[in-house]
């Protein structure tokens, strides 16, 4: 058998580097020299498909086997809540391919061209790379925000600071219990083998690392400047050849709105678009081939590695050539044309994508003198400029070395904004990023992202009777300060978790109907925006709903509304900026009377006039429409919502919203409090589990009962208004304000507001054991009344004073 000198060879007879480890390590890697001062050598992978045009079966093969080394390390159920994230540019396509193995998973990369109007969700630095901005840029921010397992893909693991640094950045804004590293090959010194488990132990999370191969490099000393001493020997200037091949331009047929590659986020349903469309791409490419050809070369562009890459692997099941595949490059590399060198010839052209950090070099290697008898170059529409098809241009670089040079343009996906952003990009640019828990709230980064800015540090409570004489008076509104949180008993702890136990069922059922009624009607991908805090349990309900029951991983933010001053514009402008409003579903708890939903109506008309953004529909989704005031419902039914027994203990121990204008300035979203010291008490997460844990077993019902609903008539009536009205009249109070209708709202005004008295409609049974347990501790009478709309009422003392008791069922005079 021949022998086959290893591409490492040159390298370490000159420098004295030394690969010492596994076996495969050699055939995983050669060496060659950087043209760059802060290190000497540089690892080539022989799997990557970067700097060594290799079989593209091979390249995807590598990184589909770590990613079920990862499912099988993950497990079945943790690997299906996973991410993937990989490093720009050079592990793009490896990152891919670790996600195709690891199964239906989104997968996201790195990278270093800045897109305009797309948030950035994070970024860190590549200390040893010649350039160092990482960004990540998801279309969705949510993506970054789960609790599942985080899996980051790089071709070598060496110091382990890359790593570290992204896990650093991303674990202080979206903490999650596991990281998994994954790498081609783990070349960690023994000074550096334990610093992973150190970093982890300091952030509270579990890493884990995945190879194919492990070793360690050996350098000797002063090895950077005999480095730099061999490139500067060898280096030779680049000698521009004629072109005499032919540059031919292919339509591939690209997918309409199917990404790229993973920039701004590559999901499942991508990757089955991309699926069903290689056969054909790949028969286009084919047809184009020149008859006869025996090697052919798929080149990629930069960070677009996978798109080529998948194109080449149909292309190699497809043609009888022998395809390879490879990318070009920022990375400057010594060319030596030696057996036992890792980059034996180079192509230089000019940068051709305007880079953010300005005009440079780019690289191919190993391509020319390979023999290839067609070069199919693949780039995106961005980089499709004139610099690629001018003299001396990647196109005619290539056209030097081979016959036939096929150009495939992929259309680059950039996130559209909404036609309207231009108007608020400025003042929606300075706006923060919503706050996740735990840092504020309870529940978990990936279930809700509140567009609130924190206010814990500041002191708001005010004694319920003094803020009723306030706001009665006029002298403040109710939004401008919050009640002293009320704390439960033990007995009505009890209840409550009584009554949870009781409508589990009745409450997912609910939360199927109207989830299932907005996918059919409002958007196949809606954007989950609950009203503070009352809708937040329920949105987090409805998202967890889409995933059960259909996969689909919705985007979930609570945003507040203010009875009087309306919806928090700043947190709209957010939106807008990030979705399409159209998709926008806001959500709500319960209606009573529907003032929320005329609010909601009026501010939505407001917001358009100042701000020309259109597109949302005011239309709220609740679970509960007793006073049948919106079309998007679970339930018309007046029943326990038990979220609605308790204040923040259920509701992620975030405090009702708050707008003063000494707190709130103009480019401010509104604020709210983080109970953090009655985490004790919170229920908030066992609230969700237990309406959760009963999905499955309303499924039927869920679909029977959404069937009938979409296919009826649901125009709101207003009746719960009417009634409203009249009972304003009949008491005495003259103020709808004062009027609170349904079990919900009842609830509230004992635990929030001074009551007066309780009506109840004669006959109601444990719905109501809450509100006469709260009714019997402050000493409000329940009045039973027959023919009432709703299950209860709750009213407000009218023409409050702290003088006035109100016990003999009278209003009190002015």
């Amino acid at each position: 058998m021949k022998n086959v000198v290893w591409s490492g060879t040159w390298v370490a007879e000159r420098l004295g580097v030394e690969l010492v480890g596994d076996e495969r390590l050699t055939e995983l890697l050669g060496l060659a020299l950087r043209r760059n001062p802060k290190r000497a050598h540089l690892l080539v992978s022989n799997v990557l498909g970067k700097h060594v045009p290799q079989f593209p079966s091979v390249v995807h093969g590598h990184g589909v086997a770590l990613g079920r080394r990862v499912r099988d390390l993950l497990g079945e159920e943790e690997a299906g809540h996973a991410v993937v994230l990989g490093y720009a540019e050079t592990a793009t396509g490896l990152g891919h391919s670790v996600a195709d193995g690891l199964g239906p998973v989104p997968y996201l990369h790195s990278t270093r061209r800045p897109v305009e109007g797309v948030a950035r969700a994070g970024g860190f630095e590549e200390s040893h790379s010649h350039a160092t901005s990482h960004l990540l840029l998801p279309e969705d921010p949510v993506l970054l925000a789960g609790d599942g397992p985080l899996v980051l893909v790089d071709d070598e693991f060496s110091t382990g600071n890359t790593v570290m640094n992204t896990i650093r950045d991303l674990h202080e804004r979206y903490p999650r219990e596991r990281y998994v590293v994954v790498a081609l090959v783990d070349l960690r010194s023994p000074a550096d083998l334990g610093r992973l488990e150190d970093f982890a132990q300091q952030i509270g999370a579990r890493v884990d690392l995945v190879a194919a191969a492990s070793g360690s490099v050996k350098l000797p000393e002063g090895v950077l400047e005999k480095g730099q001493e061999l490139v500067a020997r060898h280096e030779t200037p680049v000698r521009p050849e004629e072109a005499h091949g032919t540059i031919t331009r292919v339509d591939l047929g690209w997918p309409h709105g199917l990404p790229e590659g993973g920039r701004h986020g590559f999901t499942p349903e991508h990757r089955s678009r991309l699926e069903r469309a290689l056969p054909a791409m790949a028969a286009r490419l084919a047809r184009a081939l020149p008859a006869g050809a025996r090697r052919v070369l798929v080149l990629g562009f930069e960070e677009l590695m996978y798109a080529p890459l998948r194109l080449a692997r149909e292309l190699e099941e497809t043609v009888p050539a022998e395809v390879r595949y490879s990318t070009t490059t920022r990375s400057p590399v010594l060319a030596v044309d030696d057996p036992g060198y890792a980059i034996r010839t180079r192509i230089v052209f000019p940068a051709h994508d305007d880079p953010a950090d300005g005009p440079g070099e780019r690289y191919a290697y190993n391509v020319a003198g390979a023999g290839f008898d067609a070069v199919v170059a693949v780039v995106d529409s961005v980089a499709d400029t004139p610099r690629l098809h001018a003299p001396g241009g990647l196109l005619d670089r290539l056209a030097a070395h081979t016959p036939h040079v096929l150009l495939a343009v992929v259309p680059a996906y950039v996130p559209a904004p909404p036609p309207h952003v231009a108007a608020s990009s400025e003042s929606s640019a300075m706006l923060p990023e919503p706050l996740r828990g735990p840092a504020f709230s309870s529940y978990a980064p990936d279930e809700v992202g509140w567009l609130l800015q924190d206010l814990s540090d500041v002191t708001l409570e005010a004694p319920t009777e003094e803020r009723e004489e306030a706001i009665q008076s006029g002298g403040a509104h109710y939004a401008e300060s919050l009640p002293v949180e009320y704390q439960p008993s033990e007995q009505y702890q009890e209840l409550f978790h009584a009554a949870l136990e009781a409508s589990a069922a009745r409450l997912a059922q609910a939360v199927g109907v109207v989830t299932e009624t907005i996918l059919a009607e409002r958007s196949p991908r809606p954007v989950l925006v609950s009203l503070a805090r009352a809708g937040t349990p329920v949105g987090v309900l409805m998202r967890r709903w889409a995933r059960h029951r259909h996969g689909l991983d919705l985007p979930h933010y609570a945003v507040s509304i203010v009875r009087g001053r309306g919806i928090d514009a700043n947190a709209l402008r957010y939106l807008a900026d990030r979705y399409d409003p159209s998709d926008v579903v806001f959500v709500d708890g319960w209606t009573g009377k529907g003032a929320i939903a005329r609010e909601l109506a009026e501010a939505i008309r407001e917001f358009e006039a100042s701000d020309g953004i259109t597109g949302f529909d005011p239309e709220i989704a609740v679970l509960a429409d007793p006073g049948s005031c919106v079309r998007t419902y679970g339930t018309r039914e007046d029943f326990l919502i038990p979220s609605a027994c308790l204040n923040s203990t259920v509701s992620g121990l975030i405090s009702r919203t708050v707008l003063r204008a000494d707190l709130v300035g103009p480019h401010d979203y509104h604020g709210a409090k983080f109970y953090r010291e009655l985490a004790g008490a919170d229920v908030s997460v066992a609230f969700l589990d237990a309406v959760s844990a009963r999905f499955t077993e309303v499924e039927e019902a869920v679909d029977l009962q959404a069937k009938e609903l979409l296919a009826g008539d649901r125009t709101p009536t207003w009746e719960g208004w009417a009634a409203v009205e009249r009972i304003s009249e009949e008491y005495g109070i003259h103020d709808v304000n004062l009027v609170k209708p349904g079990v919900g709202e009842t609830t509230r005004v004992l635990l929030r507001r001074v009551p007066w008295k309780i009506l109840a409609r004669a006959g109601t049974g444990t719905d109501l054991d809450h509100v006469r347990l709260l009714a019997a501790q402050r000493g409000v009478p329940v009045e039973e009344v027959d023919g009432l709309p709703y299950t209860c009422v709750g009213l407000i003392h009218p023409q409050y004073t702290r003088g006035a008791t109100g016990a003999d069922g009278k209003a009190v005079a002015g």
